[in-house]
C-alpha cells in the first residue's frame, strides 16, 4: 500500500507515456506511475458507480475490480450508461464490462457477481483504494475500520435524487506533494531599498511542497457529538446534506432498499418519521431538515451522478497519486443549487 511520497518504481512504456501524456504534463510522471501502480475496487455499478469507474480507467489505474451482485433492472439503466439496452437480466458488474474495458484496454478491469457482504476480510487487503456505493452504513464502517491498519485509502458515495455526497478517508497520515509558485529571495544590495529585500512571488517558477494531513474514520465521522457546547454552535454552519445523509442511510438500514419513486407516498411519509427520530436521537432539531426534503432524494439522476462522480473518481486519483490536497473529509452536492461544498466532521 501506498503510505509515503515513495513507492516501488512503476515502469511507464512509450505505448503508456503516448497514451497518458495529457495528464502526465497536468501531474507529473512520478504521480502517473503511482496511479499506474494502483489496484482500486469499486462497489456498486449503478448510475455513480459508472461515472467513477469511466474516471478511473481513462485515468490510467493499474487495476479495477466491479463488484456488484445485483441484476440489471430498466430503473439501474437510465442512468448507468456502460450498460447495453438490451442487458436486462444480466449482472450489473458483468453488463458493464465490456463498455468499460473498451475505455482504455492498458488497464486490468474485472467484473466480480459476489455479495460484497459475502467476501472475507482478506479480500479487501488486495486493493490500494476501495470505493463503496450503495452499501450500507454498517458495511461502510466495517470496511472502512478493516482497512485502516492497513493504509488503504477508502472513499464512499451515494446519490439520492438531486443529492449526493462522498466519505473520503485516507488514513491518520496521508503524504502528498502540492506546486506552488517559488518565493524569490530580495536583494541584499543596501540601495535597493526596503521593497527589494521582500520575498516575491516568480509567476514563472513553481516548486513541490510535501505535505501531510490526517483523515478519521467513518464512523466517528457520522456520531459527532451535537450535544457538546462547542458543535452547537457551530449548527447553523453545518450544511443540511449532513443530516440528509443521516436519514437516508437509516432508511437503507430499516429497509434494505433506497427511497423508489413507485412507492413515492409511502416511501415520503417514512422518511419524515425517520428525519425525527435520528434528529432526535442526535440532540439537533428536526426544523434542521424542513419536510420538503422528501421531494428530492428519489431515485439517481444522471447529471448528479456526472458530478459526484467526477468529484469522486478525482479524490481516488489525487489519493493514489499523492498529488494535490484532497478534500478532507466530506463533498456534499445539491443539484437543485447547481453547487458542492467540502466540509470536515469527526475529531478534530
Amino acid at each position: 500500500m501506498i503510505d509515503t511520497i515513495e513507492k516501488e518504481d512503476t515502469v511507464i512504456s512509450e505505448e503508456e507515456a503516448a497514451q497518458y501524456d495529457r495528464q502526465i504534463r497536468l501531474w507529473g510522471l512520478d504521480a502517473q506511475k503511482r496511479l499506474r501502480g494502483s489496484r482500486v475496487l469499486l462497489v456498486g455499478l449503478r448510475g455513480l458507480g459508472a461515472e467513477i469507474a469511466k474516471n478511473l480507467i481513462l485515468a490510467g489505474v493499474k487495476g479495477l475490480t466491479l463488484l456488484d451482485h445485483e441484476q440489471v433492472k430498466e430503473e439501474s439503466r437510465r442512468a448507468q450508461f456502460l450498460i447495453p439496452v438490451d442487458a436486462d437480466g444480466q449482472n450489473r458488474a458483468e453488463a458493464s464490462l465490456e463498455r468499460a474495458q473498451f475505455l482504455n484496454p492498458m488497464v486490468e478491469v474485472k467484473a466480480d457477481t459476489e455479495q460484497v457482504e459475502s467476501k472475507p476480510d482478506d479480500f479487501f487487503y488486495q486493493f490500494d483504494a476501495i470505493c463503496l456505493t450503495g452499501c450500507s452504513k454498517d458495511l461502510m464502517v466495517k470496511v472502512d475500520q478493516l482497512c485502516a491498519s492497513r493504509n488503504i485509502k477508502v472513499f464512499c458515495g451515494d446519490v439520492y435524487g438531486y443529492q449526493g455526497y462522498m466519505f473520503s478517508n485516507l488514513g491518520q497520515e496521508h503524504h502528498y506533494v502540492e506546486e506552488k509558485p517559488k518565493v524569490v529571495k530580495g536583494s541584499d544590495e543596501a540601495n535597493d531599498g526596503p521593497e527589494a529585500k521582500k520575498p516575491k512571488v516568480d509567476p514563472n517558477e513553481t516548486t513541490m511542497v510535501k505535505k501531510t494531513v490526517s483523515f478519521c474514520c467513518l464512523k466517528e465521522a457520522l456520531e459527532v457529538d451535537w450535544t457538546d457546547e462547542k458543535a452547537k454552535s457551530n449548527l447553523k454552519r453545518v450544511p443540511t446534506d449532513y443530516f440528509l445523509l443521516q436519514v437516508l442511510l437509516k432508511f437503507r438500514t430499516d429497509k434494505g432498499r433506497d427511497p423508489q419513486p413507485v412507492s413515492f407516498a409511502e416511501d415520503s411519509q417514512l422518511l419524515l418519521q425517520i428525519r425525527d427520530d435520528v434528529l432526535e436521537t442526535m440532540g439537533v432539531s428536526s426544523e434542521l431538515l424542513p419536510n420538503t426534503f422528501v421531494s428530492y432524494c428519489f431515485s439517481e439522476m444522471a447529471p448528479v451522478c456526472a458530478v459526484v462522480g467526477g468529484v469522486l473518481g478525482q479524490e481516488i486519483v489525487k489519493a493514489l497519486s499523492q498529488r494535490d490536497a484532497p478534500h478532507r473529509n466530506f463533498f456534499f452536492f445539491d443539484g437543485l443549487k447547481g453547487s458542492g461544498v467540502v466540509d470536515y466532521f469527526g475529531p478534530k
